[in-house]
């Protein structure tokens, strides 16, 4: 086996496809039997693999498997485990060092591993490394390689995957480094060497980190801006002609996704190890943390302005995975936002094309039945969240008694029943 994913999740099976797709031979590792029983049976989980892509994988000699075992056929091992926050708002690397527990005991001589999953500066020496080498009795940079290459998934882009967007990779060593190299080069078109293991890791938070920082500059502008009277969507797309020193950012109703409301933490928790803050990024998350609290004010006032008070009315949410058109609902802003309508007593239902039960605190939110036309004309709100292409403006605008477009889906159609964030 030339290869062995370790998590076959957004990041996982995308890296399963490309390389299989470039002649390696496969296996892939992960703990939940329902995604291993469905990738056997020919059927992908995620938005960015079709079921298709997922056979022809299987006629490559993919070989999906909850087995540790799988592992000791393998010369390389890529590991793109989740690493969400912990209850203290810091990085929980519980699943990374599962992996490394798991791949230890496998790992010879001349083998290569990869950590993917995003994490604070430091992760793969400070942390990786060790496990393995103690599992092993082997060391990094001598028996074997040791290097990290971030993530650069994107759910639902049409242009960019993994083959076509640059990888980064910082090796333990220079040798490590271009093992690293060697692999990704068999199907990525560009690979990009970093100095070492850290300047990798934090090339993926600074990337992350400075979209988060401008989302919370546009989401605080909107704020200000509702009140000055001024169209801030119309602002941006002036600016946004400027050919140069300017890179558009537009507000929306929260940020979602792995990345943004998650990623720059792990370096705000590096920076407050060292003893001291890191403002930038705490006020951004402050900033982006609050958007949904303001959208369910902007709807109440909303509400308030035509005579009806929130309190049992009956709001609809369009949309609510993170982006459009994907099924991918991690940090959502729509479940804050559904939390605090229920709280102050509306009546909720929902509609997404992608998304055929939701729940919010474990309690099920009411799909809205019917056409898309007769449920808009059934609620007194309609709360647009999510953009979806189904979503056409003009639908919109003609059935909805009162919408309020939290991501400027509607702007083309000005009608005095539709507000724009």
């Amino acid at each position: 086996m030339d290869l062995a994913v370790i998590g076959l999740g957004y990041v996982g099976l995308p890296l399963v496809r490309e390389a299989c797709r470039a002649g390696l031979r496969v296996g892939g590792l992960d703990r939940d039997t329902r995604v291993i029983d469905g990738l056997a049976a020919g059927r992908s989980h995620i938005d960015d693999v079709t079921d298709g892509e997922v056979r022809e994988m299987l006629a490559a000699g993919f070989a999906p498997s909850t087995d540790d075992t799988l592992l000791s056929a393998a010369r390389t091992m890529v590991i793109c485990v989740p690493t969400p926050l912990s209850a203290e708002g810091g990085p929980d690397l519980t699943a990374v060092k599962g992996a490394a527990a798991t791949i230890a005991p496998h790992l010879n001589p001349g083998d290569l591993v990869v950590l993917e999953s995003t994490t604070y500066p430091g992760t793969t020496e400070e942390v990786l490394r060790p496990l393995l080498e103690e599992g092993s009795g082997l060391t990094a940079g001598t028996d074997f390689h040791l290097a990290f290459s971030p993530e650069r998934i994107d759910p639902g882009n049409p242009h960019y995957g993994v083959a076509n967007t640059p990888k980064i990779v910082g090796g333990l060593t220079e040798a490590c480094a271009q093992a690293a190299a060697a692999l990704y080069g068999k199907f990525v078109a560009q690979v990009v060497l970093a100095k070492g293991t850290r300047e990798a890791e934090m090339a993926k938070l600074l990337e992350n980190t400075y979209r988060h920082v401008n989302i919370a500059l546009v989401n605080e502008m909107a704020v200000f801006c509702n009140e000055l009277g001024i169209d801030l969507w119309d602002a941006i797309d002036c600016a946004a002609t400027k050919p140069f020193g300017f890179q558009p950012f537009r507000p929306g109703p929260g940020v979602g996704g792995h990345c943004i409301p998650i990623d720059p933490n792990y370096l705000s928790y590096k920076v407050r190890s060292l003893g001291y803050p890191f403002r930038f990024v705490e006020l951004a998350q402050e900033i982006n943390d609050r958007m949904p609290r303001y959208i369910v004010e902007r709807a109440q006032q909303l509400l308030n302005q035509h005579g009806q008070a929130l309190n049992g009315a009956r709001v609809l949410l369009l949309g609510v995975t993170y982006k459009a058109d994907i099924a991918d609902q991690r940090e959502s802003p729509a479940r804050p936002i559904a939390r605090r309508l229920a709280r102050l007593g509306a009546h909720l239902t929902y509609h997404d094309p992608h998304v055929p039960s939701w729940q919010v605190d474990g309690a099920d939110v009411p799909a809205a039945g019917g056409e898309l036309a007769e449920s808009l004309g059934r609620a007194d709100l309609v709360l647009l969240l999510t953009g979806h292409a189904a979503y056409e403006p003009q639908l919109l605008a003609e059935h909805a008694t009162l919408l309020f477009d939290a991501r400027g889906h509607t702007r083309a159609t000005a009608r005095p029943t539709i507000e724009t964030l």
